[in-house]
């Protein structure tokens, strides 16, 4: 049975009339002439949407309302209530309805009210699922945790997500999974229903990553023609996750410091200070401890996000991982892909246990993917696995070929950032300008490129 608009109504007139635009509009429509009536139509049926008469001959509008609210709390109701009794409507909304319409009232105001409610309702309803889904896409299970070192981190971050903390620092090699811990924390938490920001730090200049944080005023600077909201403000009740946090330049540092310590800010050109409830996910693939002593990063912003640290163990240290994270990627391509692949061979599985996977958890679901695309079915062989992953299964434990420096270090030293400057623009020639494929050669982010090519003020054609 469809769900079902039901009129609870005394007057005759006016529930046939609602009954007969409500179904010229493809409205399925239920009446009820008493309080017992409607509530019987409620307990046999699928019902979306009451309009409910505050005068019944048989109960107050408001008990009713009450009843509806506590036993069947999905479905809304509008309350229709004399022109006199706004105190009554008023009272009626502090109770859950979703609307009042004042008596008389003419059927297209009605049809309004009517539409705008299951309007929301329907939102509600999606948004409902969209985080259902994201629950279920972000579940604890997602994290592959065989190992002890991984079983460990799984249940501090259990411990975590349900915690009061509001800072909360993760630090591994690239490919980790460190954006996957942090959705998984927000996701199974109290603020899951509320929204998760995502930002990298070196995704933008720094006069816009601080306006993208923390919003700015009209006029603020040349571009800003009016006021923006950012992502602390955005962010409200939920959570901020903050890419490369080592990246950050230092005035945004100080400025974020004051945030934790005040839990206030202000936009950029502002001058009231905007206090909001989020908590703070900061993430980095580098040594922060060596960067404050660099003085690169600020020490008192480090010990501040760092009282609750969480160190992801690169992939070669969790072999334990490696058979279930393979089986975890294949079942994940065999939906995509429809495929159905079985598994791996033997064979395979030998030569993924005997790489050293540089490039950790993000590296092998690429190699998977590739393998998945090039195979038709059956199991996974190890022919299907690119060229340098083979070779590392083929050199005995411990006796892998020693690499060649990329770089050899003079007696004069060397300009590091020299150095960095000229592999990015050797990347981004060889890759003829596209910097996707220039980041991968250099095993970062896109992100983490374009802010390098900003940094050198190198300039490509397809920037």
């Amino acid at each position: 049975m469809e769900p079902a608009i039901l009129i609870i109504e005394d007057e005759v007139s006016v529930r046939s009339a609602l009954r007969a635009r409500l179904a010229d509009l493809g409205h399925t429509v239920q009446e009820a002439a008493t309080a017992g009536e409607g509530l019987a139509h409620l307990a046999a049926g699928v019902t979306e949407l009451v309009l409910l008469d505050y005068k019944l001959p048989d109960a107050d509008g408001l008990e009713v309302l009450e009843r509806i609210r506590r036993e069947w709390p999905d479905v809304a109701v509008v309350v229709m209530t004399g022109f006199a009794n706004v105190g009554v409507a008023v009272q009626a909304m502090r109770l859950g309805a979703a609307d009042y319409v004042t008596k008389p009232f003419s059927l297209d105001e009605m049809m309004v009210v009517v539409e705008k409610v299951l309007e929301e309702k329907r939102l509600r309803s999606e948004v409902a699922r969209l985080r259902a889904g994201q629950h279920q896409q972000f579940g604890f299970d997602q994290v592959i945790a065989r190992s002890p070192k991984m079983r460990e981190i799984l249940d501090l971050v259990r411990h975590i997500a349900q915690s009061e903390a509001r800072t909360i620092l993760l630090q591994g090699e690239s490919g980790t999974g460190k954006d996957l811990v942090a959705k998984v924390i927000h996701y199974n938490s109290p603020r899951g229903a509320r929204p998760f920001m995502n930002i990298t730090c070196t995704a933008l200049p720094e006069s816009l990553l601080e306006s993208e944080l923390f919003g700015h005023e009209r006029g603020a600077f040349t571009d800003a023609r009016r006021q923006k909201q950012g992502l602390f403000e955005l962010a409200d009740g939920g959570t901020i996750f903050l890419d490369e946090i080592g990246d950050m330049p230092q005035a945004l540092q100080a400025r974020l410091l004051r945030f934790l310590e005040e839990k206030a800010f202000r936009r950029v050109g502002g001058t009231v200070d905007i206090r909001v409830d989020v908590r703070i996910i900061a993430a980095t693939n580098q040594k922060l401890k060596r960067l404050v002593e660099t003085g690169v990063f600020r020490e008192d912003l480090f010990y501040r996000l760092n009282v609750l640290p969480i160190n992801l163990p690169p992939l070669r240290e969790r072999p334990e991982d490696v058979p279930l994270l393979a089986a975890h990627f294949i079942e994940e391509y065999n939906r995509e892909f429809h495929k159905e692949v079985a598994g791996l061979e033997p064979a395979t599985l030998q030569v993924l246990q005997a790489y050293r996977w540089p490039g950790n958890v993000r590296e092998m679901r690429n190699i998977i993917e590739r393998a998945m695309l090039l195979t038709a079915g059956g199991r996974l062989t190890p022919d299907v696995l690119p060229t340098e992953v083979k070779q590392a299964a083929a050199s005995p434990p411990g006796q892998e070929a020693e690499e060649e420096p990329l770089v050899r270090l003079g007696d004069q030293g060397i300009d590091l950032r020299e150095v960095e400057r000229q592999l990015v623009a050797q990347a981004i020639e060889k890759a003829g300008g596209n910097q996707s494929r220039a980041a991968g050669m250099l095993g970062i982010t896109r992100d983490q490129l374009r802010y390098r090519l900003e940094k050198f003020g190198l300039r490509n054609r397809n920037a």
